[in-house]
């Protein structure tokens, strides 16, 4: 029987690239509202899962379904407009662009004007452009740099950069927000505080989360499930506790400090 506040639901997902299986067989569960965790060694293909879910590769085999909608298959752009935002293990801004025009770009899929009405700037056109230019200030006013917004991304610190990359996303205006390590490069306070933001954005913008995380404190804090992949391969399923016992998982990754 089907659960009906299903948000994401992946079967028997897999992709080889040749000979290589970097998921095989891969299936995930989530339901509306919670956070859930993907975690496994380096190389384990949860980066691919991403990639696969966002359309920038496709599926070898398997299915995808996002808010009872077929996915697998579609375009990047598609796929984004369905309800779904991403971050990326390495940053990936627009470095050369200000802090504001990268979220605006993330925010004009929102725009109905034509090339036409661009030119010779209609009241639609100007109504749109406000309001879009409106929405990024409040999102970098949420983020905490709404005082940088004319300063060049490629300019920002670390954290801040990861700030905005994830205000970029919303932008997009998704229910589902993919997190690829949003902790890398954190010491353990920095790490506090970026499970204290990833709780404040999920609560204002009413999100579905799926992470990958390293830090096992930010996953143990944040998410109500985790799967745990290995060699492309789920090896266990559970709630942070409980994966933190697996004798498996220990044994692929966590290492004997969490078997005691």
């Amino acid at each position: 029987m089907q659960i009906m506040n299903e948000l994401l639901k992946i079967k028997n997902l897999s992709k080889y690239f040749g000979g290589v299986k970097a998921i095989n067989n891969f299936n995930l569960t989530i339901e509306d509202g919670k956070t859930h965790g993907l975690i496994g060694p380096n190389g384990a293909g949860k980066t691919t899962i991403f990639n696969v879910i966002t359309g920038v590769y496709k599926p070898t085999n398997g299915s995808i379904i996002f808010c009872d909608k077929e996915i697998s298959g579609m375009k990047t752009f598609a796929i984004a407009r369905e309800g779904i935002g991403r971050t990326f293990q390495n940053i990936k801004l627009f470095s050369y662009l200000t802090v504001l025009e990268n979220v605006i770009i993330a925010g004009n899929q929102d725009i109905t004007y034509n090339m036409f009405e661009s030119f010779i700037r209609t009241i639609k056109f100007r109504k749109e452009e406000k309001a879009l230019y409106e929405k990024s200030m409040k999102l970098l006013e949420f983020v905490g740099l709404q005082d940088m917004s004319q300063k060049r991304a490629s300019s920002l610190p670390y954290g801040h950069q990861r700030k905005l990359e994830i205000a970029r996303a919303l932008a997009l205006n998704p229910k589902l927000l993919l997190l690829d390590e949003p902790a890398a490069g954190m010491n353990q306070e920095e790490s506090k505080e970026l499970v204290s933001f990833i709780y404040r954005i999920k609560e204002e913008f009413g999100l579905t989360i799926l992470i990958i995380e390293h830090h096992m404190d930010v996953i143990t804090d944040l998410c109500d499930e985790c799967t745990v992949l290995n060699f492309g391969e789920t090896i266990a399923e559970g709630s942070p506790a409980q994966i933190k016992k697996d004798p498996l998982v220990i044994e692929a990754y966590l290492g004997e400090e969490y078997g005691c």
